[in-house]
């Protein structure tokens, strides 16, 4: 089969990432054999090519939002999956299920969690596996195209929406607007806020207006209101502070990304004083999964996408390298 592997990683323009012919892979005890049908190209694939995040497998085959149908059940697969179902595959892979974390509901910040595109190979490919206790069923009235971008920007956006406390009818700043943080903001606005966006992309300020934004400013500018709560969703350290500045008393700040270049030094009365907090977004849990899928089936949301052929995965990723992508791109056969 065609696959894509992370053989050399680095910048995009040094060719990290390489086309090549496997052999399909089989699924083990307990996993399904899934065929891609879209895999959306997330900014966490960016970081695993240009070796942002270490080395968990050599050769990976990258891509953790995939949309596929059932092609195989392996042996020992206690669930009601068969040949033939639409499934999705988020960057959750695997846990161990028994250890503290793993018991209090905090299945992403189990120790042994294993993920999509990182510690398995993923959906730059025709085939990939999962396994079936970590498979999903998809939300209804989405194209496949559409649902890619789900499996994780939704996922992480709606779980960042709730790790920044937005209080009801509430004031949110987001900075970055790519494929997580446009569905974020719907998210937001179905909830009645009213939501500020800071980006530097002229035609994502564009997108963010036409979605609802209440204003848009360029990345680092100030929101015309004090925010309640805020998201950073681009990957840029220096965006925290004035993230910071720009919360209300008692607001909170959500940084979404797996990967943050450096913060700089925080003036503590400027910044943080007032019981501003900082809070991490790591992974997602089945239960966020359930429940943004629930929230997604009665409020539909408008994902805005770009489709690349599976054969310009290169090509995907090096656009999002530099920007050049409005909401998502998704691979498609």
């Amino acid at each position: 089969m065609t696959a894509w592997q992370v053989q050399r990683p680095g910048p995009m323009p040094t060719g990290p990432l390489v086309r090549v012919r496997i052999r399909r892979p089989s699924p083990a005890p307990g996993e399904l054999l899934v065929r891609v049908i879209a895999c959306g190209v997330c900014r966490t694939d960016l970081h695993v090519s240009e070796g942002d995040l270490p080395v968990h497998r050599a050769c990976v085959v990258p891509g953790h939002e995939v949309v596929g149908e059932v092609s195989q059940v392996g042996d020992d697969v206690d669930t009601s999956f068969s040949v033939g179902d639409r499934v999705g595959i988020a960057w959750l892979r695997e846990t161990c299920g028994h250890c503290h974390y793993c018991r209090r509901d905090a299945e992403n910040l189990c120790p042994s969690s294993r993920y999509t595109g990182w510690d398995a190979d993923g959906g730059f490919a025709e085939y990939t596996t999962v396994p079936a206790s970590f498979a999903y069923r998809l939300p209804r009235g989405y194209s496949d195209q559409e649902l890619a971008p789900l499996l994780c920007a939704g996922i992480i956006g709606y779980r960042s929406l709730v790790r920044c406390e937005l209080p009801p009818q509430g004031r949110l700043g987001i900075y970055g607007f790519g494929g997580s943080a446009h569905i974020t903001a719907q998210l937001a606005l179905a909830l009645g806020a009213e939501v500020h966006v800071m980006t530097r992309d002229e035609k994502a300020r564009a997108l963010a207006l036409e979605l609802g934004a209440a204003s848009v400013q360029g990345a680092a500018d100030r929101p015309p209101v004090k925010l309640n709560s805020a998201i950073l969703f681009a990957p840029v350290g220096d965006l925290v502070l004035p993230a910071l500045e720009s919360l209300d008393r008692g607001g909170t700040l959500a940084i979404a990304g797996i990967h943050l270049s450096d913060v700089p030094v925080l003036d503590y009365q400027r910044h943080l004083f007032y019981e501003k907090q900082i809070r991490s977004v790591t992974s997602n849990t089945r239960e966020d999964t359930a429940h943004f899928f629930e929230f997604v089936n009665h409020h539909h949301v408008r994902v805005t996408t770009t489709a690349y052929p599976l054969a310009h995965a290169d090509h995907a990723l090096s656009d999002l390298a530099r920007d050049r992508i409005v909401g998502a791109a998704v691979l498609v056969p």
